[in-house]
């Protein structure tokens, strides 16, 4: 069989080599945790602002010139915002408002509203904190506003905020609408010119109606005006390239060709680097033209990366260490681990920017409007001094001919500690001794070399894996995958027990840290190519139990909201779910490391878990389990496989251990279990969605370890069985998570595909998610929940859960 995979392989490939994503939802530039952690959201680099994998903006700028002529190849310079009309973030303010559906004229100038109510906005549910609260699924708002100019308006632009659907318009004129959708922050639309005009001195109205069609509520907006830099051309982008560990763009700028790089070295064997939150940046030009041009370069580092909000103040510092010159941010504040949630970015630790040579260099903190009058010369009425806002470098490239010159530089985060656990507040990994950030900057430098080499190869070797083991799509959607998978934890060690904590944020969603069925999914990843980092994934939670904190007979959901992993903050406990996840994990790390040391030290609390789904997992209750999106299910047919599998493992570890008795009771319990369950889930050409409704269907995605773990519980012809139905079943986008909904979870698709036994099938299975990663119209981090219909994402993003996209490469290293 292992020739057949290949020989299908090769079919399907041109040839091997490093990978080379050209298309992907969103494009990683800096990825080393949750916090630290910069993409762009658009197909081109120079299209839009880049922004934390929330959303909100965290700028990176670039602009080269190019003979005297300035080119922009990164982010868009413009100005800092002007507050037109203030939205209720700054303060609320008085309007009008009703819940009940008023006159079709209610957005008109001249519409009486004398009837309606008095608020103040924002408008919203009550535990969105809005000034005036709405809980009714409409509302209708009308703002009346004064201006005395319009001088200082150029680009005008709408400041929203919506939870759902909204419209918008100003002075009586359609402003903005979309249905369905909605913002969890402050988004930016543009107004166009000819509704500009209609503003005038003196009284307008800004009227807004919103609809919630679930869940919280909540409608404010403003208006702002941005400029942007004149004098400067865009870029022409002519490529850009993913592998695992770097982001390369291409760009024309005039006889000039310029390529930016981007690496972080998230190398899985080299805990080292992996936990060093340094990029490096390096910018090639060469003359595309057979001239020679001169050249200069600014890059520009927005200071509010160090920041949560835009409101807080920050301060900037230049220095110079050991040659090393650098700029360093951060907040005044310095509120280290005082937050948690998941809407949120770090406030605490410092930001630094430097440069790997100094040569005709220029390292400058400026606010935007000297940066840029620096840069492009301009009169110095124009870029009065005023507060920093940027860490700026400017750089005299000399003369650039056919021969490549190129420049690095390095970004870098230290948030002197990372997570809080229990009692202790612990340093990120890399922080080892007495180890600063400066001592860090500077090993970086002198590593650099050998982790360039390093981290080609490791491209090389992880999309030749996954292309030999899956085919071309399925390699490029591991490369997708890789960064943000890592990048969504945090690697921390206690120090008095040297004990590793590789902790995850259940990004976009409840902001949960160390989620046990957000580490499953997430495990293959990690298994494949070092497991030490999946014994850092169930360390919090073996603590947890072990230390007495947790005391119920089945393992916690989570330890915590990040970044405090202080106890379970998820109000309902998942039981047979997390005892699972954590007792096939466990038994997962065996077969990588070929021993069973890990779960020995673990083992009494394996037990314990062991014992729980002996009694309850076969026909779960109605409780709560990882994939209740459309409502929580009883008797749960692939929720008891989770448990059958885990008996099997916990059995075939008490082996290993030398407990017979243990392995013959749970092994002998796993095989009855899995004869009756084969009865009881059968629905003729498949098995349903649960032991008690026929005519109902699901992923079986949990029988994929009986077959990695060569457990023989289930026959391979319920594999196939259940593989050729689920052909029969799939959208344009991919297989639906059951029959309840159309909607899905990638990473669940991936290891139901890699239950085929036929290439074929696992690709017929698995490229309509490539297919959703290149035409999905949400341009944000991969998301691992959405619709099969019209590959629209129902929710989530950033999550480490894609690292279940390398089921199929573990199954393929396991086998060989």
């Amino acid at each position: 069989m292992k020739n057949a995979w290949l020989f299908f392989i090769l079919l399907l490939t041109s040839s091997f080599g490093i990978a080379q994503v050209s298309k992907a939802p969103a494009y990683p530039l800096i990825t080393h945790n949750p916090y630290f952690s910069i993409w762009s959201f658009s197909d081109k680099l120079n299209e839009s602002n880049t922004v934390h994998w929330t959303g909100k903006t965290q700028e990176l700028l670039g602009m080269i010139k190019v003979d005297g002529q300035a080119y922009n190849f990164m982010g868009v310079p413009e100005y800092k915002p002007v507050t037109i009309l203030p939205t209720a973030a700054g303060a609320k303010y008085p309007a009008k408002y009703m819940k009940t559906t008023p006159d079709k004229r209610w957005y008109k100038e001249n519409f009486k509203d004398d009837q309606w109510f008095n608020g103040d906005g924002a408008f919203g549910s009550k535990s969105t904190g809005a000034s005036t609260e709405w809980e009714g699924r409409e509302i209708w708002v009308r703002r009346t506003f004064e201006l005395t100019t319009l001088d200082n308006i150029d680009q005008l632009m709408l400041e929203l905020l919506h939870d759902d659907d909204v419209e918008v318009y100003l002075n009586g004129e359609l402003a903005f609408q979309c249905a369905p959708c909605y913002t969890a922050d402050y988004k930016n639309k543009t107004i166009s010119a000819e509704l500009k005009k209609k503003l005038r001195i003196g009284k307008n109205l800004l009227a807004l109606h919103c609809v919630n069609t679930g869940g919280p509520g909540i409608v404010d907006a403003g208006l702002i005006s941005i400029s942007p830099l004149k004098g400067v051309i865009k870029a022409e982008q002519k490529s850009v390239n993913l592998t695992a560990t770097q982001t390369t763009y291409e760009f024309k700028c005039g006889g000039i060709d310029l390529t930016l790089n981007f690496l972080s070295p998230l190398i899985m064997n080299k805990l080292e680097w992996l936990s060093r939150p340094v990029t490096y940046i390096t910018v090639k030009v060469v003359a595309n033209d057979g001239q020679t041009h001169d050249a200069q370069l600014f890059l520009g580092v927005a200071g509010d990366i160090a920041a949560n909000s835009p409101t807080d103040k920050l301060v900037f510092e230049k220095k110079e260490e050991r040659g090393i010159p650098m700029l360093k941010v951060g907040t005044k504040e310095q509120p280290i681990l005082k937050k948690k949630g998941d809407d949120l970015r770090i406030d605490w630790g410092y930001l630094y920017f430097a440069p790997m040579e100094v040569n005709n260099m220029s390292l400058m903190n400026m606010s935007r409007a000297e940066a840029f009058g620096h840069f492009m010369n301009l009169p110095a009425t124009n870029t009065a001094a005023s507060a920093p806002e940027m860490l700026c470098l400017e750089a005299a490239l000399g003369k650039i001919s056919s021969t490549p010159y190129e420049r690095k530089y390095m970004i870098s985060y230290d948030e002197n500690r990372a997570i809080q656990f229990f009692d202790q507040p612990l340093p990120p990994w890399w922080r080892q001794g007495s180890q600063d950030m400066t001592e860090l900057l500077i090993k970086a430098y002198q590593e650099y070399p050998v982790i360039e080499v390093r981290a080609n190869r490791f491209d090389e070797e992880i999309f030749e894996t996954a292309q030999a083991s899956g085919g071309d799509h399925y390699a490029k959607l591991c490369v997708m995958a890789y960064r943000q998978a890592v990048a969504a934890h945090e690697l921390v060690r206690e120090f008095r027990t040297n004990e590793m904590f590789f902790l995850s944020k259940e990004n976009f969603s409840n902001g949960s840290i160390g989620t046990v069925d957000v580490t499953y999914p997430s495990a293959p990843l990690f298994l494949a190519y070092n497991s030490n980092l999946v014994k850092g994934l169930l360390n919090g939670i073996f603590y947890y139990t072990e230390s007495g904190k947790w005391t119920k007979p089945f393992p916690a959901h989570d330890l915590g909201t990040y970044p405090q992993a202080t106890g379970q903050t998820y109000p309902e406990d998942m039981p047979v779910e997390e005892a699972g996840n954590m007792i096939i994990l466990a038994a997962a790390i065996a077969r990588a490391d070929g021993n069973i040391a890990y779960s020995k030290v673990h083992w009494k609390a394996l037990t314990q878990w062991v014992e729980y789904l002996a009694q309850e997992g076969f026909d779960p209750a109605n409780q709560l389990c990882t994939d209740d999106f459309a409502g929580h299910l009883a008797r749960n047919t692939n929720l008891s496989l989770k448990a059958i599998v885990a008996i099997a493992c916990y059995g075939k570890m008490a082996e290993k251990i030398g407990d017979a008795a243990a392995a013959l009771k749970y092994g002998n319990l796993a095989k009855d279990m899995a004869k009756k369950w084969l009865e009881m889930a059968a629905d003729g050409d498949h098995t349903a969605l649960t032991f008690d409704k026929k005519g109902t269907w699901s992923q079986k995605y949990n029988l994929v370890w009986d077959k990695l773990l060569k457990l023989d519980l289930f026959p391979t012809s319920l594999y196939d069985q259940e593989v050729a139905y689920y052909l029969t079943k799939q959208n344009t986008f991919g297989l639906p998570l059951d029959s309840r909904k159309t909607y899905t979870k990638n990473d669940w698709i991936m290891w139901s595909a890699t239950l085929a036994s036929k290439p074929e099938d696992f690709i017929k299975l698995t490229d309509p998610i490539y297919k959703f990663t290149t035409e999905t119209p949400d341009r944000v981090p991969l998301s691992d929940w959405y619709e099969t219909v019209d590959g629209k994402k129902v929710g989530f993003q950033a999550r480490s859960v894609v690292g279940g996209f390398f089921i199929k490469l573990l199954e393929a290293k396991w086998r060989n």
